[in-house]
């Protein structure tokens, strides 16, 4: 996907939320009221306890150490070490490995 159908996406994506809160207007639907009311905190509140739960007990060790041990590790350490090499004019670790046959 490229960043013109992104853009194009969330801006078609902002243009049918304002057109659908015009329209429940229009039918005199109270967004208000209805956010405010008991049983919409209920179910709200039902959702979001079940969403930590899933959080707590089954995606957060995973995601953790995905961040952790992966992202940071080797992808945000390499990232780091290379700008540090930019800024001070040094070749990157790219410019300095093998070619494997890629044409520049």
């Amino acid at each position: 996907m490229t960043k013109k159908q992104m853009n194009g996406g969330l801006v078609k994506l902002v243009i049918l939320i304002v057109v659908a809160i015009l329209v429940l207007s229009y039918l005199g639907f109270d967004l208000k009221t209805f956010i405010e009311s008991d049983q919409t905190q209920g179910n709200l509140k039902y959702v979001w306890a079940f969403a930590v739960d899933v959080w707590q007990n089954y995606l957060k060790s995973p995601l953790t150490y995905l961040w952790n041990e992966v992202f940071i590790r080797y992808i945000w350490s390499a990232f780091t070490s290379n700008m540090d090499k930019i800024k001070s004019g040094e070749p990157t670790d790219l410019e300095l490995s093998p070619s494997m046959g890629v044409k520049q």
